[in-house]
Protein backbone atom coordinates (compact mmCIF):
# COMPACT_ATOMS: atom_id res chain seq x y z
CA UNK A 1 0.00 0.00 0.00
CA UNK A 2 2.90 2.11 0.90
CA UNK A 3 4.64 1.65 -2.16
CA UNK A 4 1.72 2.10 -4.31
CA UNK A 5 0.88 5.78 -2.26
CA UNK A 6 4.84 6.90 -2.98
CA UNK A 7 4.27 5.84 -6.95
CA UNK A 8 1.67 8.03 -7.07
CA UNK A 9 2.90 10.99 -5.82
CA UNK A 10 6.25 10.62 -7.68
CA UNK A 11 3.97 10.30 -10.95
CA UNK A 12 1.69 13.62 -10.15
CA UNK A 13 3.62 16.15 -8.97
CA UNK A 14 0.80 19.21 -9.93
CA UNK A 15 -0.92 17.05 -7.13
CA UNK A 16 1.98 17.06 -4.71
CA UNK A 17 3.10 20.81 -5.37
CA UNK A 18 -0.58 21.63 -4.72
CA UNK A 19 -0.47 20.37 -1.23
CA UNK A 20 2.77 21.74 -0.08
CA UNK A 21 2.04 25.67 1.64
CA UNK A 22 3.47 28.27 -0.54
CA UNK A 23 6.22 30.19 0.43
CA UNK A 24 6.68 33.87 -0.17
CA UNK A 25 10.00 35.24 -2.14
CA UNK A 26 11.31 38.44 0.22
CA UNK A 27 12.09 41.66 -1.98
CA UNK A 28 15.65 42.50 -2.58
CA UNK A 29 15.73 45.56 -0.12
CA UNK A 30 13.84 43.42 2.84
CA UNK A 31 17.34 42.84 4.72
CA UNK A 32 18.26 45.91 4.10
CA UNK A 33 15.12 47.42 5.60
CA UNK A 34 14.77 44.63 8.70
CA UNK A 35 18.54 45.64 9.99
CA UNK A 36 17.74 49.53 9.75
CA UNK A 37 14.73 48.23 11.82
CA UNK A 38 16.41 46.31 14.03
CA UNK A 39 19.70 48.44 14.48
CA UNK A 40 18.73 50.95 17.32
CA UNK A 41 17.83 47.88 19.33
CA UNK A 42 21.63 46.51 18.62
CA UNK A 43 23.02 49.42 19.91
CA UNK A 44 21.32 49.75 22.97
CA UNK A 45 21.69 46.61 23.95
CA UNK A 46 25.41 46.93 23.04
CA UNK A 47 25.47 49.94 25.38
CA UNK A 48 23.98 48.38 28.34
CA UNK A 49 26.31 45.50 28.47
CA UNK A 50 29.79 47.96 28.26
CA UNK A 51 27.75 49.77 30.74
CA UNK A 52 27.36 47.15 33.16
CA UNK A 53 31.11 45.63 32.82
CA UNK A 54 32.90 46.56 35.97
CA UNK A 55 36.17 48.81 35.34
CA UNK A 56 39.53 47.13 35.34
CA UNK A 57 41.01 46.87 39.03
CA UNK A 58 44.60 48.80 38.86
CA UNK A 59 47.81 48.96 41.53
CA UNK A 60 49.93 51.67 41.48
CA UNK A 61 53.52 51.07 43.19
CA UNK A 62 53.48 53.30 46.39
CA UNK A 63 57.53 52.98 46.16
CA UNK A 64 57.51 54.28 42.89
CA UNK A 65 54.71 57.74 44.17
CA UNK A 66 56.94 58.48 46.86
CA UNK A 67 60.25 58.22 45.50
CA UNK A 68 59.04 60.66 42.18
CA UNK A 69 57.79 63.10 44.71
CA UNK A 70 61.14 62.46 46.54
CA UNK A 71 63.12 63.19 42.81
CA UNK A 72 60.89 66.45 42.12
CA UNK A 73 62.16 67.72 46.13
CA UNK A 74 65.90 66.90 44.85
CA UNK A 75 65.86 68.48 41.43
CA UNK A 76 64.15 71.66 42.83
CA UNK A 77 67.00 71.64 45.17
CA UNK A 78 69.89 71.55 42.82
CA UNK A 79 68.48 73.86 40.43
CA UNK A 80 68.44 76.23 43.73
CA UNK A 81 72.03 75.54 44.86
CA UNK A 82 73.01 76.47 40.87
CA UNK A 83 71.32 79.62 41.05
CA UNK A 84 72.39 80.64 45.08
CA UNK A 85 76.05 79.97 43.20
CA UNK A 86 75.81 82.19 40.16
CA UNK A 87 74.65 84.52 42.46
CA UNK A 88 77.01 84.53 44.91
CA UNK A 89 80.03 85.23 42.65
CA UNK A 90 78.08 88.87 42.22
CA UNK A 91 76.88 89.68 45.93
CA UNK A 92 77.14 86.69 48.70
CA UNK A 93 74.33 86.08 50.43
CA UNK A 94 71.71 88.03 48.10
CA UNK A 95 69.55 85.03 48.01
CA UNK A 96 68.96 84.40 51.36
CA UNK A 97 66.42 86.93 51.75
CA UNK A 98 64.36 85.92 49.04
CA UNK A 99 64.55 82.23 49.61
CA UNK A 100 60.81 81.94 49.54
CA UNK A 101 60.36 83.66 46.23
CA UNK A 102 63.22 81.88 44.61
CA UNK A 103 61.25 78.20 45.71
CA UNK A 104 58.00 79.51 44.53
CA UNK A 105 59.69 80.81 40.86
CA UNK A 106 61.10 76.85 40.67
CA UNK A 107 58.16 75.44 41.35
CA UNK A 108 56.41 77.22 38.78
CA UNK A 109 58.79 76.75 36.38
CA UNK A 110 58.43 72.64 36.70
CA UNK A 111 54.42 73.44 36.73
CA UNK A 112 54.76 75.19 33.63
CA UNK A 113 56.81 72.99 30.93
CA UNK A 114 54.92 69.63 32.66
CA UNK A 115 52.05 69.60 34.42
CA UNK A 116 50.61 72.93 32.43
CA UNK A 117 51.61 71.47 28.88
CA UNK A 118 49.96 67.77 29.49
CA UNK A 119 53.49 66.33 30.55
CA UNK A 120 54.59 64.71 33.77
CA UNK A 121 56.96 66.56 36.30
CA UNK A 122 60.36 65.16 36.07
CA UNK A 123 60.07 63.09 39.05
CA UNK A 124 57.12 61.33 37.48
CA UNK A 125 58.38 60.93 33.77
CA UNK A 126 61.49 59.28 36.11
CA UNK A 127 58.99 56.80 37.47
CA UNK A 128 56.52 56.30 34.46
CA UNK A 129 53.79 57.97 36.14
CA UNK A 130 50.99 60.68 34.77
CA UNK A 131 48.11 62.43 36.36
CA UNK A 132 44.79 60.96 35.17
CA UNK A 133 41.24 63.16 36.04
CA UNK A 134 39.40 60.60 38.20
CA UNK A 135 36.36 63.25 38.49
CA UNK A 136 36.29 62.50 34.57
CA UNK A 137 33.85 60.04 32.73
CA UNK A 138 34.46 56.74 33.22
CA UNK A 139 35.49 55.50 30.02
CA UNK A 140 34.20 51.91 29.44
CA UNK A 141 33.88 49.44 26.31
CA UNK A 142 36.43 48.85 23.76
CA UNK A 143 38.31 51.81 25.09
CA UNK A 144 39.45 50.72 27.81
CA UNK A 145 42.44 47.99 27.67
CA UNK A 146 44.61 48.42 30.23
CA UNK A 147 42.36 50.34 32.71
CA UNK A 148 45.65 53.07 32.79
CA UNK A 149 43.44 55.06 30.52
CA UNK A 150 42.17 58.25 31.05
CA UNK A 151 41.92 62.27 30.52
CA UNK A 152 44.95 64.45 32.32
CA UNK A 153 43.93 67.27 34.55
CA UNK A 154 41.46 70.11 33.43
CA UNK A 155 42.29 73.58 33.06
CA UNK A 156 40.84 74.34 35.59
CA UNK A 157 42.64 72.14 38.02
CA UNK A 158 45.98 72.85 36.28
CA UNK A 159 45.79 76.47 37.68
CA UNK A 160 44.11 75.09 41.04
CA UNK A 161 47.36 72.77 41.65
CA UNK A 162 49.59 75.47 40.91
CA UNK A 163 47.60 77.69 43.12
CA UNK A 164 47.96 75.09 45.74
CA UNK A 165 51.73 73.82 45.60
CA UNK A 166 53.39 77.27 44.24
CA UNK A 167 51.02 80.11 45.88
CA UNK A 168 50.14 77.75 48.77
CA UNK A 169 53.90 77.20 49.92
CA UNK A 170 54.86 80.44 49.21
CA UNK A 171 52.18 82.00 51.24
CA UNK A 172 52.66 79.82 54.15
CA UNK A 173 56.73 80.80 53.95
CA UNK A 174 56.27 83.97 54.52
CA UNK A 175 53.79 83.70 56.68
CA UNK A 176 55.82 81.70 58.87
CA UNK A 177 59.19 84.36 58.57
CA UNK A 178 57.04 87.53 59.11
CA UNK A 179 55.04 85.90 62.25
CA UNK A 180 58.64 84.90 63.63
CA UNK A 181 60.22 88.61 62.72
CA UNK A 182 56.96 90.29 63.99
CA UNK A 183 56.81 88.02 67.39
CA UNK A 184 53.27 87.51 67.48
CA UNK A 185 53.99 84.86 70.33
CA UNK A 186 55.53 87.69 72.42
CA UNK A 187 53.27 89.78 72.20
CA UNK A 188 49.86 90.06 74.98
CA UNK A 189 47.45 87.32 75.29
CA UNK A 190 44.70 89.32 74.16
CA UNK A 191 46.65 91.55 71.22
CA UNK A 192 45.61 90.78 67.38
CA UNK A 193 48.12 89.76 66.59
CA UNK A 194 48.76 87.27 69.17
CA UNK A 195 45.46 85.35 68.27
CA UNK A 196 46.60 85.30 64.70
CA UNK A 197 49.34 83.73 65.82
CA UNK A 198 47.82 81.15 67.45
CA UNK A 199 44.18 80.62 64.87
CA UNK A 200 48.17 80.04 62.49
CA UNK A 201 49.28 77.18 65.10
CA UNK A 202 45.51 75.60 65.14
CA UNK A 203 45.72 75.53 61.09
CA UNK A 204 49.25 73.76 61.07
CA UNK A 205 48.54 71.47 63.28
CA UNK A 206 44.74 70.71 61.78
CA UNK A 207 46.91 70.28 58.40
CA UNK A 208 49.16 68.23 59.68
CA UNK A 209 46.90 65.73 61.51
CA UNK A 210 44.55 65.72 57.44
CA UNK A 211 47.86 65.14 56.05
CA UNK A 212 49.04 62.16 58.35
CA UNK A 213 45.27 60.83 58.24
CA UNK A 214 45.67 61.18 54.02
CA UNK A 215 48.68 58.96 54.58
CA UNK A 216 47.50 56.18 55.97
CA UNK A 217 44.53 56.19 53.62
CA UNK A 218 47.18 56.27 50.89
CA UNK A 219 49.32 53.24 52.43
CA UNK A 220 46.15 51.50 52.67
CA UNK A 221 44.37 51.95 49.16
CA UNK A 222 47.52 53.41 46.92
CA UNK A 223 45.33 56.52 45.97
CA UNK A 224 46.34 60.30 46.21
CA UNK A 225 49.63 60.95 48.54
CA UNK A 226 48.67 64.36 48.77
CA UNK A 227 45.67 66.30 49.95
CA UNK A 228 46.06 68.49 47.16
CA UNK A 229 45.75 65.21 45.06
CA UNK A 230 43.07 63.77 47.31
CA UNK A 231 40.86 67.50 47.00
CA UNK A 232 41.50 67.52 42.63
CA UNK A 233 41.32 63.94 42.37
CA UNK A 234 44.44 63.96 40.47
CA UNK A 235 45.38 60.12 40.46
CA UNK A 236 48.84 59.03 39.83
CA UNK A 237 48.85 56.24 37.05
CA UNK A 238 51.30 54.82 35.03
CA UNK A 239 52.27 56.73 31.69
CA UNK A 240 53.08 53.12 29.84
CA UNK A 241 51.68 49.65 30.70
CA UNK A 242 55.16 48.31 29.38
CA UNK A 243 57.62 50.10 30.95
CA UNK A 244 59.36 48.91 33.94
CA UNK A 245 60.95 50.79 36.66
CA UNK A 246 64.51 51.22 35.74
CA UNK A 247 66.30 50.78 38.80
CA UNK A 248 70.18 50.60 39.18
CA UNK A 249 70.88 48.27 41.77
CA UNK A 250 74.93 49.35 41.46
CA UNK A 251 74.76 51.95 44.33
CA UNK A 252 73.03 49.20 46.32
CA UNK A 253 76.02 46.65 45.39
CA UNK A 254 78.50 49.03 46.82
CA UNK A 255 76.72 50.00 49.90
CA UNK A 256 76.22 46.18 51.02
CA UNK A 257 80.47 45.54 50.00
CA UNK A 258 80.95 48.66 51.76
CA UNK A 259 78.97 47.43 55.11
CA UNK A 260 80.00 43.81 54.47
CA UNK A 261 83.56 45.02 54.43
CA UNK A 262 83.66 47.71 57.51
CA UNK A 263 82.50 44.55 59.62
CA UNK A 264 85.00 42.60 58.82
CA UNK A 265 87.71 44.70 59.91
CA UNK A 266 85.68 45.55 62.91
CA UNK A 267 86.47 42.03 63.91
CA UNK A 268 89.37 41.82 62.57
CA UNK A 269 91.33 44.95 64.30
CA UNK A 270 91.41 43.74 67.56
CA UNK A 271 92.87 40.68 66.97
CA UNK A 272 95.27 42.70 64.67
CA UNK A 273 96.13 44.74 67.53
CA UNK A 274 96.87 41.75 69.95
CA UNK A 275 100.78 41.49 71.57
CA UNK A 276 100.85 37.67 69.69
CA UNK A 277 100.34 39.33 66.00
CA UNK A 278 102.35 42.12 67.26
CA UNK A 279 105.56 39.53 67.62
CA UNK A 280 104.48 37.92 64.76
CA UNK A 281 104.95 41.33 62.79
CA UNK A 282 107.83 42.42 64.54
CA UNK A 283 110.80 40.79 63.05
CA UNK A 284 109.48 42.65 59.63
CA UNK A 285 108.38 45.76 60.83
CA UNK A 286 112.45 46.09 61.78
CA UNK A 287 113.76 44.68 58.97
CA UNK A 288 112.03 47.03 56.86
CA UNK A 289 112.48 50.24 59.06
CA UNK A 290 115.95 49.49 60.11
CA UNK A 291 118.01 51.73 58.36
CA UNK A 292 116.16 54.47 58.53
CA UNK A 293 115.20 54.68 62.85
CA UNK A 294 117.03 57.12 64.92
CA UNK A 295 117.92 54.63 67.89
CA UNK A 296 118.99 57.82 69.98
CA UNK A 297 115.48 59.38 69.98
CA UNK A 298 112.57 58.82 72.55
CA UNK A 299 110.47 55.95 70.82
CA UNK A 300 107.31 57.84 72.80
CA UNK A 301 108.35 61.87 71.75
CA UNK A 302 110.77 61.25 68.97
CA UNK A 303 112.71 63.78 70.16
CA UNK A 304 116.59 63.56 71.86
CA UNK A 305 115.80 62.94 75.18
CA UNK A 306 117.33 65.79 77.50
CA UNK A 307 117.38 63.11 80.66
CA UNK A 308 117.93 59.81 79.16
CA UNK A 309 116.89 56.71 80.94
CA UNK A 310 116.90 53.44 79.83
CA UNK A 311 114.00 50.43 79.11
CA UNK A 312 115.51 47.14 80.94
CA UNK A 313 116.06 44.65 80.55
CA UNK A 314 116.23 45.34 76.41
CA UNK A 315 118.32 48.84 77.43
CA UNK A 316 116.70 51.10 75.03
CA UNK A 317 116.71 54.78 75.65
CA UNK A 318 113.78 56.73 76.55
CA UNK A 319 112.60 59.99 78.12
CA UNK A 320 112.90 59.83 81.64
CA UNK A 321 108.92 61.65 81.97
CA UNK A 322 107.68 59.40 78.85
CA UNK A 323 109.20 56.28 80.00
CA UNK A 324 108.15 56.84 84.32
CA UNK A 325 104.69 57.88 83.25
CA UNK A 326 103.76 55.17 80.54
CA UNK A 327 105.16 52.62 82.80
CA UNK A 328 103.03 54.27 86.11
CA UNK A 329 100.16 54.35 83.78
CA UNK A 330 100.59 50.88 82.23
CA UNK A 331 102.77 48.14 84.71
CA UNK A 332 102.62 45.89 82.08
CA UNK A 333 104.44 48.19 79.47
CA UNK A 334 106.19 47.04 77.00
CA UNK A 335 108.79 48.41 74.63
CA UNK A 336 107.96 50.32 71.76
CA UNK A 337 110.53 49.35 69.65
CA UNK A 338 111.20 45.57 70.30
CA UNK A 339 107.94 44.70 72.42
CA UNK A 340 109.89 43.36 75.59
CA UNK A 341 108.09 43.72 78.99
CA UNK A 342 109.89 46.50 80.72
CA UNK A 343 110.38 45.39 84.53
CA UNK A 344 112.94 48.27 85.39
CA UNK A 345 114.46 51.60 84.27
CA UNK A 346 117.88 52.76 84.78
CA UNK A 347 119.41 56.55 84.25
CA UNK A 348 121.40 56.39 81.13
CA UNK A 349 125.46 56.16 82.05
CA UNK A 350 124.67 55.73 85.82
CA UNK A 351 124.04 52.47 88.88
CA UNK A 352 120.86 54.36 89.40
CA UNK A 353 118.61 51.75 89.19
CA UNK A 354 114.45 51.86 89.69
CA UNK A 355 111.90 48.69 89.59
CA UNK A 356 108.44 49.23 88.04
CA UNK A 357 106.00 49.06 90.00
CA UNK A 358 103.66 45.67 89.74
CA UNK A 359 100.21 45.32 89.33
Amino acid sequence: MKEEEILTISLNPTSSSSSLPSLEIPSEDAWVNTSQRLLPQWQQHSVTTSSSQPPIPISISRVNQVDAARLDIEISGMLKEQLVKVFNLIKPGFLFQYEPELDAFLEFLIWRFSIWVDKPTPGNALMNLRYRDESATTMTGKEVRTGLEGPGLTMSKKIWYCLATVGGQYFWARLQSFSAFRRWGDSEQRSLAHRTWGMVRHLEGFYRAASFINLLIFLYKGWYRSLIERALKARLVYGSPNMNRAVSFEYMNRQLVWNEFSEMLLLLLPLLNSSSIRKILLPFSKDKSSGSEDVTACPICQANPTTPFLALPCEHRYCYYCLRTRCAATPSFRCSRCNEPVVAIQRHGGPTKSTVPSS
